[in-house]
């Protein structure tokens, strides 16, 4: 099992940037799929980015261009880079550990708390 903790979210003007961090504790992530989601109360966990081993990503297309998922299994660091960020962009923030294609919640089988992104207008 591993357990994952967020960190980098904040409250950013529309067009910054912002680094989200995810350190990786009880057994090394190298193996796993690693995915970003995204949340705002009342919905659904939606699908912003994955990695699967050093160069395999996908991203949600909205986020295309802007977003950029990496990972350091040397640390055992996922981090998600995010630029021109948009109001719409505002969520609860989640890193995870699975497997396979990582694009939907279920392919992940640990989650860390999340953490708040909010983008100003």
């Amino acid at each position: 099992q591993v357990q994952l903790v967020e960190s980098g979210g904040g409250l950013v003007q529309a067009g910054g940037s912002l680094r989200l961090s995810c350190a990786a504790s009880g057994r090394s992530i190298s193996t796993y799929t690693m995915g970003w989601f995204r949340q705002a109360p009342g919905k659904e966990r939606d699908f912003v980015a994955a990695m699967r081993g050093s160069s395999s990503t996908n991203y949600r297309d909205s986020v295309k261009g802007r977003f950029t998922i990496s990972r350091d299994n040397t640390k055992n660091m996922l981090y998600l880079q995010m630029d021109d960020l948009k109001p719409e962009d505002t969520d609860l923030y989640y890193c995870a550990a699975g497997w396979g294609l990582g694009i939907t919640p279920s392919a992940y089988v640990n989650w860390g708390q999340g953490t708040q992104v909010t983008v100003s207008s």
